[in-house]
């Protein structure tokens, strides 16, 4: 009897056998393990009715959810559950888009002095305004809006070219602007544009040829250059033009600071001087929301502790 009770409790083999006493046990499997496995596939069965899931023929099945309703350039759309319109739905209702839109409308309804002594709206400014920046304005600006000497203006320092008050900066984001001054290449001699280059270092402070710079200060001021039309008699420019200031050491175009010595820097402004400039920052009315350029402003101001 002892024997034949043990053969019926010993663990049953698939049959499988190597190298003579290697084999499979046939273990049944956990029972907690088979509930798990068999909710899986009743989960699998409830999901594919509720969730879109099965193609058929060119579409698919759209599952059993309410559809979900949003908005597209201004007009309501209707559409089954997905991932995509859930998401578009979040964006427009859900609750951070709710405080989003009640921001916004504090901020549109504030003038700007009430905006800038507001360490809410301010806080929302810089938050929201960042994205803005990063995606429309970072690709020239740089995303740290430091610029590039030449090419775009530093927006981080204190240097204003067309006015750095709210109001001049939202004009600017608004219409656009376009830099100019015309090449001197073909109506001033070498000689005349190597003494203008003297001029205008010694402006800004660098030690010049006394003499040369005499000369260009004399073709600064009068008819010859006529440079005082824009940048002014004293150098100090004119924001109306766009015209920098040629007093300070903050350089826009010239890159005056990578220059290893004087005469690389006085290269470096001869070379506008005798090319020019051509710059355009192009209106971004119609691209951005009124409330979106209006952030954007706030957010430029702060970055260049506005005026």
């Amino acid at each position: 009897m002892s024997d034949d009770k043990g053969q019926q409790q010993a663990v049953q083999t698939t049959g499988h056998a190597w190298d003579g006493d290697i084999q499979e046990f046939n273990n049944p499997l956990p029972r907690w393990w088979l509930w798990a496995f068999y909710g899986t596939v009743a989960f699998a069965v409830i999901y594919w009715f509720l969730y879109p899931a099965w193609p058929v023929a060119d579409s698919y099945t759209k599952g059993l959810f309410n559809r979900i309703t949003y908005e597209v350039n201004g007009e309501q759309r209707s559409s089954h559950w997905n991932t995509r319109a859930r998401l578009i739905h979040e964006l427009q209702e859900g609750e951070e888009a709710v405080r989003m839109r009640e921001y916004t409308a504090r901020i549109a309804a504030a003038d700007y002095e009430e905006i800038l002594n507001d360490p809410d709206m301010m806080a929302f400014a810089r938050s929201a305004a960042k994205g803005l920046f990063g995606d429309n304005c970072a690709a020239c600006h740089g995303a740290g809006a430091t610029g590039v000497i030449g090419h775009f203006p530093n927006l981080a320092d204190d240097d204003w070219l067309w006015g750095g008050t709210p109001e001049d900066i939202e004009a600017t984001i608004r219409e656009g602007r376009r830099g100019f001054m015309p090449a001197f290449g073909q109506a001033l001699t070498d000689e005349q544009i190597e003494a203008l280059a003297d001029f205008v270092l010694s402006l800004s402070g660098h030690e010049v040829d006394a003499a040369r710079a005499a000369e260009g200060r004399r073709i600064f001021t009068t008819e010859v250059g006529g440079c005082y039309y824009c940048h002014g008699a004293d150098g100090t420019g004119l924001e109306s033009q766009g015209a920098a200031n040629l007093t300070d050491r903050i350089w826009t175009v010239a890159n005056v600071p990578a220059a290893e010595d004087l005469e690389a820097r006085r290269q470096a402004v001869m070379q506008v001087i005798r090319n020019g400039v051509h710059r355009e920052m192009p209106a971004w009315k119609g691209r951005l929301t009124d409330d979106q350029i209006r952030l954007l402003t706030v957010f430029v101001h702060e970055l260049g502790g506005g005026q």
